[in-house]
């Protein structure tokens, strides 16, 4: 048993050098190749400018979704959680997508903050409303979740209808995790908080462990499973509203890199929250990279290329389940 759930090392350093090798094929590799060592002028402003910011919020948002999606997964019990089904993204999207989409007086306004505020507000509504009597119950919190979610999609959907045509464009390239725009500016930001969920996931995975073992085992085994759980919603929160607020929604990230990352590592929560931080890192990364290359001189949002990427792999593990 202990076999099982301990870390495989090889595959381990496989999914890491994996992650290494994209981050080094997205430097060079895009509509133009670039050289990382020249010295042409040019070409460096446009490393240092463009693609190495773009890659590394790319790195951050892959490796905040893969994380939030295993801590999720182990709090609800649930293959199925994943950083959005919590609503916390439709609370980014609305607040952004004011800035986009009404007019461009809104626009000046810091995007990022707004889509942060609303993430993190959202966030805060759905652990009130998961606190039962008997503490934050993961029943409570996904149903909080679901219909704060439904609830702000519908006013979403309002602003959409109200915006200006230009406004529109700008607020669904945001929504469908188009990186296109990004600089340095938010980046320590981001990562900051990103840093700050991270660590407080890797300091309650052994709790995480006993989470997934139901309430009653993590209570014999001296947790007090209300008070684990919501701290690690925060730490799952944290780093996903950072992650909307620097790049937009992108989803099935932090859905399938979970499974896949359990399928090689093995079941203890820290290596599982640890490589599917890695490997959601590598997983966008990649995406971006190829919505660079595959419609050239256009882009292809990152959002949409991560969901054709895990869609079919979603399929699969379903049909393989289904013949076990």
């Amino acid at each position: 048993m202990k076999r099982n759930r301990g870390l495989k090392s090889k595959p381990a350093a496989a999914l890491l050098a994996a992650c290494l090798l994209i981050a080094g094929a997205a430097v060079v590799c895009g509509p133009r190749f670039l050289n990382p060592i020249t010295t042409d002028a040019a070409t460096r402003g446009m490393l240092l400018a463009i693609r190495l910011p773009r890659i590394t919020i790319a790195l951050l948002m892959g490796a905040a979704l893969g994380a939030s999606g295993a801590i999720l997964q182990g709090i609800f019990r649930n293959p199925l959680a994943d950083p959005y089904v919590l609503g916390i993204s439709s609370g980014a999207c609305l607040a952004a997508s004011v800035a986009l989409a009404l007019d461009d007086a809104y626009a000046s306004l810091s995007v990022p903050a707004l889509a942060f505020l609303g993430a993190l507000g959202t966030g805060a509504l759905v652990g009130l409303l998961g606190h039962g009597r008997r503490g934050v119950l993961p029943e409570r919190l996904l149903l909080a979740g679901v219909g704060i979610g439904f609830f702000l999609s519908a006013l979403l959907l309002l602003v959409m209808t109200l915006a200006r045509d230009e406004g529109l464009k700008r607020a669904f390239l945001w929504m469908s995790g188009d990186l296109s725009m990004t600089d340095w500016e938010n980046v320590p930001y981001g990562a900051a908080f990103i840093c700050i969920g991270a660590v407080l996931a890797v300091m309650k995975s052994r709790s995480l462990n006993a989470l997934t073992l139901g309430d009653e085992i993590a209570h014999s085994l001296g947790f007090n499973p209300a008070r684990e759980r919501l701290l690690l919603f925060i730490a799952a929160s944290l780093m996903t509203a950072a992650s909307v607020a620097l790049g937009g929604a992108v989803g099935f990230i932090g859905l399938i890199v979970p499974h896949l990352v359990r399928r090689y590592v093995g079941t203890d929560a820290m290596p599982v929250l640890v490589f599917s931080g890695v490997a959601g890192a590598a997983l966008l990364c990649l995406a971006d990279t190829a919505g660079r290359i595959a419609a050239a001189p256009m882009e292809l949002p990152a959002g949409v290329v991560a969901a054709l990427i895990g869609a079919p792999y979603f399929l699969y593990l379903l049909v393989r389940t289904k013949r076990r």
